[in-house]
This record gives C-alpha cells, structure tokens and sequence, in this order.
C-alpha cells in the first residue's frame, strides 16, 4: 500500500498511532497544535533540513536509520546549547507512490531516536514532494540554566571534545567508493550517536562556550574561535585516532586525520572550559587571545561541509 492510497488524512493517522505517547507534551498530535510545557519560562529552539541525495541517500540507508539521522542532527544542538531536548516537531514530504511500510520505519526512527534523548514527536505535517523531504524542529529545556552560546571562550580556556569524530566521514568514503564494510563506520554516517546528557552535564560543569560537530571539526570550532573573538589551537595529539579509521584510511589512501579535522555528521560536542573538563570529555586544544583556528600551531586550510560551497 503506498501514501496516495492512505490519503493524507490516512497517513496522518497511521504516523500518530505509531509514533505513541507525547512524552511530557500537555497536549501532542491531533489538533491545530501541540502544547509544551516550558517550565524554565524559555524554550530552546533549533530547525534542521534532510533532503533527499544531499543529506541521505535510500540505497545507503534504510528509513529507520534515515529517521534516527534526522532527530540526532537537531536535538544535538539542543544539547550544545546546554539545554535538555523536550519535543520535536517533524514535517515529511514524500512522493505519492511512497510505500507505507517505508514510513513506517521511517516512523519508528524518529519515536526511538527521540525517546533516546528523553523527548517525543509531538506533531507536524505530511505533503507530496518529488523527493523525501525531511523538515524537523527540535526544542529544549534550559531548567533554569544560562545557554552556552558560541562566544563565551575567553584566553586560557581549554578545547574538549566529547563523541565520535570522523567515523561518519569515513562511512561516507566508504560508501561512495562503493562498498558497504567496516559496518561500524558505514553505520556511523547512517546514523549519528550525539552524547546528548554531556550537553547539560556541560552546561553545569563550566562550560564557557559549546556547539555539536555537524560540519566539521575545524570549520565548527572556527565558529566558536569567530563568535567568542580569540584563536583556538587545535592539537593533533590530543585527538584519539581510532584503528578502524587508521585501517579504512591506509585502504582508501586517505590520512585519517583529514576525517577527523573536517568530517561532519558524527554531532561530537565541543566546548571551552575556564577550569577542569567533566569525565567523558577530551582536552584537544586552548583558547588564546587573536583570531581563527590553528592545527598545531599553522592554519589548516579549507574543510567541512558548505551546503552552497
């Protein structure tokens, strides 16, 4: 059975059912709007766009995957902003002859991505499109704390990362050049594990400036460097390479450092710390009074992703 045969109305109710309870939405799909509650007296909120053969290719991943990628990528920034994910709303445009079993999955991805970050899908629409279209906004929960902005690192602080960095890029190079193994790779670029209570967690310890790794590591901290008005030094050394990218790298002629400095989808987090780093994160550079990024001391040049570069 595919969409046009459900119908709008149809699909709309077969999204519902399936997506389950709201989680701590006053009132979730089915009317006009969804009802939040935003006890801190402030919502945290980001949007994100999935087009289909740009962001995610249906050969490459299944819809589970597809709808896992989707919520990790925006609830990551909620949780680079301090903040604790709450809701999502999340609008699908697919073709008429879409299969419903493929939305299904698709579906479940969504409900269980968000369930892993302690939010639901609390509503959204459905519209007919040449090709999937995924339109998701995401919103948080501050609980009473300041969000950690981009331009709060200051001379003196420390650079740390927490989550995976260039397994998703090396997924991507794995997949374009035809094949479908390691498997931990390829699944890294099919579907994202943002550390998303290290956002709050953060937040607590300290955290003077924070933003997630969706475009690439220097391109990303380059943001911190630009808002915040100082320099950071990125460190080779402090970077943890791991075997398989070391392994995938020698196999692909590619050095695995370049993935790791300029690969995006893996939604790491980064932040500048004023004191101590909480347990889980890596020291991987400073802050320092100037302007821009450094690897080791030298510029590293062009990388990360640009959507119209």
């Amino acid at each position: 059975m595919t969409v046009d045969e459900a119908g709008e109305f149809g699909l709309v109710a077969r999204l519902v059912a399936r997506l389950g309870p709201a989680g701590a939405a006053v009132l979730g799909p089915g009317d006009d709007a969804a009802v939040v509650p935003a006890p801190d007296g402030r919502v945290v909120a980001t949007t994100d766009l999935l087009v289909e053969g740009g962001h995610f290719r249906r050969d490459w991943s299944s819809a589970y995957d597809i709808g896992r990628k989707a919520v990790a990528q925006n609830l990551a920034d909620i949780a680079a902003m301090g903040a604790v994910p709450t809701g999502l709303l999340v609008g699908l445009g697919c073709p008429a002859d879409t299969a419903l079993a493929w939305v299904d999955e698709l579906t479940d991805g969504l409900r269980d991505e968000a369930a892993e970050a302690g939010a639901a899908v609390v509503g959204g629409d459905v519209v007919r499109s040449a090709g999937v279209l995924l339109a998701v906004t995401a919103l948080g929960d501050l609980q009473g704390r300041a969000p950690v902005t981009r331009s709060g690192a200051r001379p003196g602080d420390v650079l740390a990362v927490c989550g995976r960095l260039g397994w998703a890029a090396a997924g991507l190079a794995v997949l374009g050049r035809g094949f479908r193994s390691p498997g931990r790779v390829v699944a890294a670029h099919r579907r994202p594990e943002p550390p998303y209570p290290q956002g709050p967690r953060a937040a607590m310890e300290g955290a003077t400036a924070m933003i997630d790794v969706s475009d690439g590591l220097v391109q990303d901290v380059g943001h911190l460097a630009a808002a915040s008005a100082v320099s950071i030094g990125l460190r080779r050394a402090g970077l943890e390479v791991p075997q398989v990218l070391v392994d995938v790298g020698a196999a692909l002629g590619v050095d695995p450092y370049d993935w790791l400095l300029t690969g995006g989808d893996d939604h790491a987090l980064v932040a500048t710390f004023g004191g101590g780093v909480p347990d889980g994160w890596l020291v991987i550079g400073g802050v320092s009074a100037g302007e821009g990024v450094t690897v080791d001391g030298q510029p590293y040049g062009a990388g990360g992703h640009d959507h119209f570069g």
